[in-house]
This record gives C-alpha cells, structure tokens and sequence, in this order.
C-alpha cells in the first residue's frame, strides 16, 4: 500500500459536552472529501460519528458505514451513505472496519471508541497489521489516556517501541498528513525486509 485511499475513523455517538469535538469531527469529515479518501466509520447518524460523516458527504467524499443488525434501531444508521453494511455482531463490524481501511484515527468517544482502538493497538502490536493509527487530541482529551499508557510503561506492562504503535496530533490539518507518512514509511520498511 503506498496511498491513503480510506481512513476509518473511531469517535463517539454523543457529541459530548465540548463543542470543539463535532467541530473537529466536521473539519475532518471536510479534510476527507476534499482529498478523495474515503471515510470508513461505525455508520452512525448521532453525535460527532455523524458529523463526520455528513461532513465527508456533503464534500463530496465517500463514505461507507458498517452497523450490527441490533444497533439500527438505537444509533440510527446515517442516510445517503455511499455504502452501508449491516453485520450480524460487533466483533464483524470492526473487522470489516479494518479491512476497508489503509489507517485509522481515533477522535474522542466513549467505551465503544476505547474498545475499538485498544482492538485495533493490540492487533498491531501482535504484528497482525501496520496500518497507521492517529489519535487526535482535540481540546485535551486523550491527555488521561496518554499518562496511561505512560504508566503501562513505567509499571512494566508494555515496552518503550509500543508507544510508536500510534501517533498524536493535535489538529485536524495534521490527520492526514500524519497517516500518509506513516503509510510510506510502512511501504520502505517492508521493501527492506524483502532485501
């Protein structure tokens, strides 16, 4: 893989209590039509899972939802998607989420966003992908789960390389940027080994 061609992107059902965070998710959702890569995400028309969306779409991106069968009712899967799919479970949406996906980025969420992007870690640290994952700390929020993961280190839980298994920006601009870069130095690393 040497281009971004989709990006999932993990983030809550609730818009949450800082308006920052659907602004975001709105910036991103541009970012992503603009640029033509389209947005995989849990299909969602609440909180800033549909403002991102509805951001790519109504730049004229791509955006392919995935929803279980019994979340239809309580999230309500977003209209005039590109693609929806509808799968029996949880667990066969976020490997569904992750094999349409070059990279992923992680916007604040709740439980849901922290299962799927501890999933998506651990695969990566068990060597299963490479693929990018970019944390964007909007307005602070991933702060707490920084120092956490400090402290996995520090108590011996997780090694110093496991802190490169995903980057932190602070700004939207630099969501894609930061993907790409990963995704080229992906492509160098696995040419050398081939050598």
């Amino acid at each position: 893989m040497t281009e971004l061609k989709s990006l999932c992107v993990f983030c809550g059902s609730s818009p949450g209590n800082d308006v920052r965070y659907a602004d975001s998710a709105r910036a991103l959702g541009r970012a992503l039509g603009e640029a033509g890569v389209e947005l995989v995400f849990g299909a969602g028309g609440v909180g800033i899972m549909g403002a991102v969306a509805q951001a790519c779409l109504d730049a004229g991106g791509a955006v392919t939802g995935i929803i279980p069968e019994h979340l239809t009712q309580a999230e309500a899967a977003l209209p005039g998607l590109t693609e929806t799919i509808v799968v029996p479970d949880m667990h066969t949406r976020k490997r569904i989420m992750f094999d349409r996906s070059d990279a992923f980025c992680v916007l604040p969420g709740g439980f849901g966003t922290m299962d799927e992007t501890f999933e998506i870690l651990t695969w990566k640290q068990l060597g299963l992908h490479d693929k990018p994952v970019v944390i964007v700390d909007v307005a602070g929020y991933w702060k707490p789960f920084l120092t956490f993961t400090e402290s996995m280190l520090t108590e011996g839980f997780i090694k110093p390389r496991h802190l490169d298994l995903f980057s932190v920006v602070a700004r939207i601009e630099d969501v894609l940027p930061a993907a790409r870069r990963e995704v080229l130095t992906a492509d160098e690393e696995a040419h050398e080994s081939l050598f």
